[in-house]
């Protein structure tokens, strides 16, 4: 049995799934741009909501990929004598696999769990510069809010490598901390070719594997130190 339709087919849903992610990404950066500029609460969650959506398709697609592959692997290894009904196959496991699904698992998505921590951050930022303004116009501040001071002394823009403000800011999703996205991963190229491994250059961390698949671009922070820039 012939399976290069099918292997044509599932390489056309890859594609799709590419769209789902480029729409993940448009989705965060318009709640970024609501955020940046004060827009309601209800603007900004119309997006999370929009997130979820993309994270639900994202969750089906690759549930009827894995359905597809499963069934053409299973097809290889028995060798019928007769071809075999591949959509009833295909939809029974696909099915299988459907009925597990529950609401937690979209809030797992890798772009969901992105969005919902950088949103975070560009809220406190925000939030604190908005504070900020109004203190430089002059207008009474009596005391600025425990979370606005935590958020001020964690604005460091400063890369632990380079010693230089970052212009394009990448965060370790294992440590949490930040780097100039070419110098950290200039640090892991040498360490690959020398066989060994990379830890966090930011000082007192106790991380001591960072590799280049755990670094994620932080939008929230290169938004303030552009925001701070303009200033």
């Amino acid at each position: 049995i012939s399976f290069n339709s099918v292997e044509s087919c599932l390489s056309s849903l890859k594609n799709c799934q590419s769209y789902i992610n480029t729409g993940m990404d448009i989705a965060t950066h318009i709640a970024f741009d609501l955020v940046e500029s004060f827009n309601d609460a209800e603007d900004v969650n119309s997006m999370e909501t929009d997130m979820l959506e993309y994270a639900a398709m994202d969750r089906q697609l690759n549930h009827y990929m894995r359905a597809v592959e499963e069934t053409v692997n299973q097809i290889k290894r028995e060798k019928p004598e007769n071809i075999p009904d591949l959509k009833y196959f295909v939809k029974e496991k696909f099915t299988a696999l459907e009925s597990k699904n529950s609401d937690s698992d979209l809030e797992k998505n890798e772009k969901y769990i992105y969005f919902k921590d950088q949103l975070k951050e560009m809220r406190k930022q925000c939030k604190y510069f908005l504070k900020q303004k109004r203190y430089n116009n002059n207008e009474a501040i009596e005391q600025i809010d425990e979370d606005i001071a935590v958020t001020q002394s964690q604005m460091n823009f400063i890369c632990p490598i380079t010693q230089m403000e970052m212009k394009k800011p990448v965060r370790n999703k294992v440590c949490g901390h930040t780097y100039e996205e070419d110098a950290i991963l200039k640090i892991i190229q040498t360490r690959k070719q020398q066989k060994k491994e990379v830890r966090c250059p930011k000082i007192g961390c106790s991380h001591a594997n960072v590799k280049e698949s755990d670094l994620v671009p932080d939008e929230a922070l290169k938004r303030a130190i552009d925001s701070q820039k303009k200033q």
